[in-house]
């Protein structure tokens, strides 16, 4: 049986409609589990949303909603928008699901079985938007004088009776984690910024609440929902059956990688760690923190009018040109930009341009010229050193995609790209037709070779379109005659105020 590989994206919060990062995310996580599964391996892609929390009852009163009537609704957007985008999820799993509620209240237990949970009085400060408490020392001044969060949200003081999570407990442990293992949390500069957070000391975390009833019971404590964080975080181990199918959860958890934004790394990194070691449950692999998108360099939010609608873009420019370029374009990890310009530059030059019209002279000129019979590659040192040179690239991009390199993967498979339009350019197939059909033939049955081997190795960016490719070539086997090929990627304009 191959060898299993689990991947999640953070478990979305649905208090508004998915936007342009909720689709990064989403897309970069799918094209690491397709990469996986051409690899072989038996791959799980678990999503899911966090429903939870006072955010979602104060989002939903404002709508004068039900909160799980919003919540079904919300959710759902979230699911499209998955369909949407083609992401290969196995499991979508919402946290006020039964199974949900099975999985949070055995882990609960389990820490509990530890001795790492206690009653006590909760005082700070905490931050409904991110749904995180914060000490006095985090917090920043506004210009106005008001104390917000190191996130710039707005914080109360709040008084509760609440369950405390021993958090200082595992101070030791976790450093020690890290230590150990440097590549558990990445990119390195996440991985400092984590160190230093829990160098500078842990207190004790409180894990439930009592001032609304919107979450999964405390069990024993019927008063006490649990903090969003703890039910949010062991939607990891639902999706693969922790609590209810045993032979599932003992193949895929723990997870290869939680692949989430760098603004919820502490989360991943150090109170669930400390969760699941007090739980005493296999730690995940490794959470990877990337960056965030930018509209024309600025962060994006509704006050500046700029927030995207990421189906909008995908409905104008083609799913898999918006796929390719938001992980071509962006080098993982870091903070990227994005604009419908950048767009349509990279999917006209890169896609429509070179690869596409690769794709799409080689094809016309073997239906044209040879009935649609593919011949065989060329045995001529110059075409055994393009598809060497090829298959090079592939290798490359494999060992990018590897890392979660996946721009620097996809400018190796560029220069491929380009080494074959510089290939056709020297061996002009339509001069060869008049002078040496032979050779024309070897020159069409190499880029056909060369077109396919790029197709496969860029599929878990653009699996449509590469689907569409392969399936146009693999239908010539066998002698048989290929079809009319048409363009895969057509050339995209920008509408003028865009453009302006």
């Amino acid at each position: 049986m191959s060898e299993p590989y689990y991947i999640t994206t953070a478990i979305s919060y649905p208090n508004g409609k998915p936007h342009i990062g909720h689709a990064y995310e989403a897309i970069a996580a799918d094209a690491m589990a397709r990469f996986r599964r051409a690899q072989g391996r038996d791959v799980r892609l678990v999503t899911g949303t966090d429903e939870h929390g006072l955010k979602m009852v104060q989002t939903a009163r404002a709508a004068g909603r039900e909160t799980k009537e919003y919540a079904d609704e919300m959710s759902s957007y979230f699911r499209q928008m998955c369909n949407d985008l083609n992401i290969s999820y196995d499991a979508f799993v919402r946290t006020t699901e039964p199974r949900h509620y099975e999985a949070s209240r055995a882990i609960w237990r389990a820490m509990e079985a530890a001795g790492d949970l206690y009653l006590d009085r909760y005082e700070g400060w905490y931050s409904v938007r991110d749904e995180a408490f914060y000490d006095e020392s985090e917090l920043v001044e506004s210009e106005s004088g008001e104390k917000l969060s190191p996130q710039g949200t707005p914080v109360d003081w709040t008084v509760e009776e609440t369950w405390f999570f021993r958090l200082s407990k595992y101070q030791d442990r976790l450093l020690a984690l890290y230590r150990e293992n440097p590549g558990f949390i990445r990119p390195e500069s996440r991985r400092n910024e984590v160190v230093r957070f829990v160098e500078g000391g842990l207190k004790d975390l409180s894990v439930s609440r009592t001032s609304f009833d919107w979450g999964v019971p405390v069990p024993g404590s019927p008063d006490h929902v649990m903090y969003v964080w703890v039910d949010a975080l062991t939607t990891y181990m639902t999706g693969v059956g922790y609590a209810q199918d045993e032979a599932e959860y003992a193949r895929y958890w723990p997870a290869d990688v939680h692949l989430i934004g760098k603004d919820i790394v502490r989360f991943h990194a150090v109170y669930w760690p400390a969760f699941l070691m007090s739980a005493n449950l296999p730690l995940p692999k490794q959470v990877f923190g990337h960056g965030f998108l930018l509209a024309r360099g600025e962060k994006m939010s509704k006050s500046l009018g700029n927030v995207v609608d990421p189906m909008e873009l995908a409905e104008r420019f083609g799913v898999d040109q918006l796929r390719y370029f938001l992980l071509r374009e962006i080098s993982f990890g870091q903070d990227g930009s994005y604009s419908s310009e950048a767009i349509v530059n990279r999917a006209n030059s890169e896609l429509a341009n070179s690869f596409g019209n690769l794709a799409q002279r080689s094809l016309s000129m073997i239906f044209k010229n040879l009935d649609g019979i593919i011949p065989a590659a060329g045995e001529a040192e110059e075409d055994r050193a393009l598809l060497v040179q090829v298959d090079d690239a592939c290798a490359e991009l494999a060992q990018e995609f590897d890392q979660f390199a996946f721009s620097t993967g996809l400018e190796a498979w560029m220069a491929a790209v380009f080494a074959c339009n510089q290939y056709v350019d020297t061996m002009a197939p339509w001069a060869l037709k008049k002078t040496d059909p032979d050779r024309m033939a070897a020159v069409l049955g190499t880029l056909v070779v060369a077109v396919r081997r790029l197709a496969v190795a860029v599929h878990p960016v653009i699996p449509a379109s590469a689907d569409k490719l392969i399936a146009l070539i693999d239908s010539g086997e066998g002698g048989k005659p290929i079809a009319q090929p048409t363009p895969i990627f057509p050339r995209l304009v920008l509408e003028e105020e865009e453009a302006a």
